[in-house]
């Protein structure tokens, strides 16, 4: 569930800021020199990365770098502004390697592993809703790049932006369910191995077999394969390829 969403703020401010077309002590009001939007935003990205987007404020951001909370307002707005460009400066961190001999299928599986990874190395990205996004250089960059993938293969401006989208969203969802599971073991102290061990006896007495055939044997073989009820990395892997198969699917009809 999101917590916060991006464009909360001033869009106006947050793309001045994003653009750096102002990236100065505003109002006319002298700054630190040693401050900036970058310092200042990296120290946000550090305090979320660690302690969740909840720990952000820009109290909290001026105690990381042992500075005044005012000084900070000469450079930016307010949190939900820094938040904008907290994520534009993570999906600056993308991969983006020229495309080579590789074809679209393996272009768009290392695009969905690079969207896996960037919201494990920053989970707190996943809090925030970006419907309404303000975008910013990164953001159009890796939009760019992207597409790059799916451009070419008879598909409509369209279906390329909504094939993309699918792609995204899948590594999000996947990576949330991932990033959820990471949470609750460290809330719990117990792995998802240990805690069906320790409730599959109880279980077991309560499902009948007789009455619950498929889920049983189901429920069984993944628990097998997986060491408990539910793999993530495993569910993204087997789920992008589904995706891509339908992907294929659709560029042959073309």
């Amino acid at each position: 569930m999101a917590t916060e969403h991006s464009g909360g703020g001033d869009p106006v401010r947050s793309l001045a800021l994003l653009w750096r077309t102002q990236d100065g002590p505003s109002s006319g009001r002298r700054g630190r020199s040693d401050l900036g939007v970058d310092r200042i935003v990296r120290a946000g990205i550090e305090i979320a990365d660690a302690e969740g987007l909840a720990a952000l404020s820009m109290r909290r951001v001026a105690d990381h770098l042992g500075v005044g909370t005012m000084s900070l307002y000469t450079y930016v707005p307010g949190k939900a502004e820094l938040i904008d460009v907290m994520l534009d400066t993570a999906y600056g961190e993308t991969a983006r390697p020229e495309p080579g001999a590789t074809g679209w299928r393996e272009q768009l599986t290392g695009i969905a592993r690079e969207n896996w990874a960037l919201y494990h190395r920053h989970p707190w990205m996943l809090q925030v809703a970006t419907g309404r996004a303000v975008l910013g250089p990164n953001a159009i960059a890796k939009y760019d790049y992207e597409l790059g993938a799916l451009t070419g293969l008879g598909l409509t401006d369209v279906e390329v932006d909504a094939t993309l989208s699918l792609v995204l969203g899948h590594a999000e969802a996947a990576a949330r369910r991932a990033v959820e599971a990471v949470q609750v073991e460290q809330r719990s102290g117990m792995t998802d191995e240990h805690w069906w061990r320790a409730h599959a006896p109880l279980l077991g007495q309560l499902v009948d077999p007789q009455r619950y055939p498929t889920a049983t044997r189901v429920g069984a073989a993944a628990g097998q394969a997986h060491g408990s009820a539910h793999d993530p990395e495993h569910a993204f892997e087997f789920g992008l390829q589904r995706i891509l198969d339908g992907i294929e699917a659709l560029v042959a009809q073309r």
